[in-house]
């Protein structure tokens, strides 16, 4: 595998960009190397700047649930595009995506677009503040809502991998408002409740969390923080950025059976372009300007190409509802397959899976929290990390990043994936 221009475009891009990638993980700092550039994507493949070519298994960070340059989206796109790029006016497309939305995910009425995951949920947290007039929120810790302010403490992701989880930048009077509970342990939540009576606004989290790898909440504890919230009067929000639409055509709630008040999605609504959204109970989203007194604006929200791309992408999932069967057998046999090969070999490990997405944990530990997260060895992921590269497949470079499936895998990649997995084992 010959990655020298890879090597030649990192070295460029430092002189002009931070630590030369414009999103930390990319920088491949946790798994050791020289990230890969990469040239152009097709169903399960990418294509580096060498062309190399890689099964990969991030999908874009989770939006491309029917795998790279899907004709039905490329086709919107381009026709689209022969109308213009960007008006900063309303469009009919907007219209038609908000009522799919609403259509498809129990917990929205009304929705509101934005350009980003992390301006979905930083908008949320202030509707829901403006809302109930109270100025706490909770979060959960290793959930990562993006990285604005009130969310760079304790989060997962990036921040953990960097090894630097709460942010310079960050004031002490915004990390007071933020309040840190343990994912999947109710009776800390009820005694943070109880400690800041009337003062919280929000509980915000993610109902899979797939920033410190896959984990799945326990039986009840979504009950339970549901619960919670309509006794005590706070807006339960769910950040739906990774598994909205792409655990079930309503997301995580649909599929886990319980409903929030607020929902915030991510790029699978463009199809893969930069795009957000947050919606919730019309009596909440009212709320927000020009209908109520929470300000929120953006010239590029409800872009016109983006909002075709996702029109022509939850479309296909809202009518070929067998894509989600698809996806679990997929799922199924990739991590069956994989808990043969580390059995065999007698390797320490734990995995978590839902649906098309999973993560493979280097401990012994059940991982239901980020405190057995933090327990794996991230230094005999990176081994792991950079042998399957070497083999052709391309992993998220973090071992706190949940993978995520798509629909172009077929049973000669995922018999590739296996061996390629036996192979990468072998070596560590």
């Amino acid at each position: 595998m010959i990655t020298e221009n890879s090597k030649r475009l990192f070295e460029q891009a430092k002189q002009t960009i931070p630590g030369g990638v414009n999103s930390p993980v990319r920088a491949f700092k946790a798994v050791g190397g020289n990230p890969l550039f990469i040239a152009r994507a097709e169903g399960p493949y990418i294509y580096d700047a060498d062309g190399n070519q890689y099964i990969e298994l991030i999908n874009s960070w989770g939006p491309m649930v029917l795998g790279h340059n899907h004709p039905e989206v490329k086709e919107a796109v381009i026709k689209a595009m022969e109308g213009g790029t960007s008006f900063g006016a309303p469009t009919a497309r907007e219209v038609e995506i908000a009522e799919l939305i609403a259509s498809m995910v129990p917990s929205v009425e009304k929705v509101r677009m934005v350009n980003s995951g992390t301006e979905a949920t930083m908008s949320a947290i202030r509707l829901a503040r403006g809302y109930t007039g109270k100025e706490k929120f909770i979060k959960f810790e290793g959930n990562y809502h993006g990285h604005g302010d009130s969310f760079l403490i304790s989060a997962g992701s990036g921040a953990i991998t960097m090894g630097n989880p709460d942010s310079p930048g960050v004031t002490k009077g915004t990390a007071r408002d933020t309040l840190l509970a343990p994912y999947n342990d109710l009776e800390k939540v009820e005694l943070l409740v109880e400690a800041n009576k009337d003062e919280i606004a929000a509980m915000i989290l993610e109902p899979v969390a797939g920033n410190m790898g896959c984990v799945l909440p326990e039986p009840g504890f979504l009950e339970g923080l549901r619960k919670i919230c309509d006794e005590e009067g706070i807006v339960l929000i769910f950040d739906e950025v990774m598994t909205g639409f792409r655990l079930a055509p309503g997301g995580a709630q649909e599929l886990l059976g319980v409903t929030p008040d607020m929902t915030t999605l991510g790029k699978i609504i463009g199809g893969g372009m930069p795009v957000g959204a947050y919606g919730g109970r019309k009596e909440i989203m009212d709320f927000v300007s020009p209908q109520g007194p929470v300000y929120q604006a953006g010239t590029l929200s409800g872009n016109p190409i983006a909002m075709a791309a996702g029109l022509a992408m939850l479309q296909h999932l809202k009518h070929h509802p067998a894509v989600y069967t698809q996806l679990k057998t997929i799922g199924e046999t990739l991590v069956e397959g994989i808990h043969a090969s580390l059995d065999r070999l007698g390797l320490p490990y734990t995995t978590n899976a839902i649906g098309s997405m999973y993560s493979l944990f280097f401990t012994d530990r059940q991982v239901k929290h980020f405190g057995d997260a933090q327990t794996c060895d991230t230094a005999l992921f990176g081994r792991y990390f950079n042998a399957m590269l070497k083999q052709g497949v391309y992993l998220a470079p973090s071992q706190y990043e949940s993978l995520f499936l798509s629909t172009a895998l077929e049973q000669e990649h995922l018999d590739k994936i296996l061996d390629a997995n036996e192979n990468a084992l072998r070596s560590l």
